[in-house]
């Protein structure tokens, strides 16, 4: 199965997450048979689904900068009180004073910049210093095992912030084969490692403006998850 890499989203929910797209995901309900366990397993199965919304809006913000249609769908997410909340109200401010042409430019500043950006969102230089090291190349091993490969014209390595969340995002929604335990599987090894750093790093970065709030939404999901699953910080 090809990566997209870009995600398009249709709109809001009722639970304020942008849904997937039929072109990348496919169109897919969460069909559960009531059995013995029923309600705790759609619980379950619905939490795995908007997990994977949530991850793989960050990685469309994070392959490139929203455009019109997006930014104008942030604004209306709404917060409360919980600390995912008020990540998902802070982009939704940052959205209602954001425009396509600001955006892209603070996008270029922070990722692509000049020779380099002002961060390098890659787990092997966040995990070893350098670009192209032992993470790439795990992530590759575990990639090829799941069937995934990089669309072609891509030029970025797998290891891209962007790329391992919309990994993520497909094994949680069942997009991608493997299921949830598989998704835990890779985000214990590929991003709990690196990713709360690389949020982090985006949170305070000089040029973020609309991106201090991505990162922010990027950090306390990443907090979650390490919670969720029971892994260290």
């Amino acid at each position: 199965m090809i990566l997209n890499y870009l995600l398009y989203f249709k709109g809001l929910s009722d639970l304020a997450i942008p849904e997937y797209p039929a072109r990348d995901f496919g169109e897919r309900e969460i069909r559960l048979g009531m059995s013995s366990t029923g309600t705790a397993d759609t619980v379950r199965d619905t939490l795995a689904h908007e997990r994977g919304r949530l991850f793989a809006l960050l990685g469309r913000l994070l392959v490139a900068a929203p455009d019109a249609g997006l930014i104008a769908a942030l604004r209306g997410l709404r917060g409360d009180r919980t600390a995912l909340g008020e990540a998902y109200g802070a982009v939704a401010t940052a959205a209602g004073t954001a425009d396509p042409v600001s955006v892209e430019r603070e996008f270029h500043d922070l990722f692509i910049g000049l020779g380099r950006g002002e961060l390098l969102p890659f787990a092997s230089y966040y995990l070893t210093g350098f670009l192209h090291e032992r993470p790439l190349a795990e992530l590759r091993g575990d990639m090829l095992r799941l069937g995934l490969e990089r669309a072609a014209g891509v030029a970025e390595p797998e290891d891209h912030i962007a790329s391992e969340c919309e990994v993520y995002a497909g094994l949680l929604s069942g997009s991608f084969e493997g299921g949830t335990a598989e998704a835990e599987a890779f985000f214990g090894k590929h991003l709990r490692p690196w990713a709360g750093r690389f949020f982090a790093d985006l949170e305070r970065a000089e040029a973020a403006r609309f991106y201090r709030a991505v990162g922010m939404l990027g950090r306390v999901a990443v907090e979650i998850e390490q919670a969720a699953l029971g892994l260290p910080g």
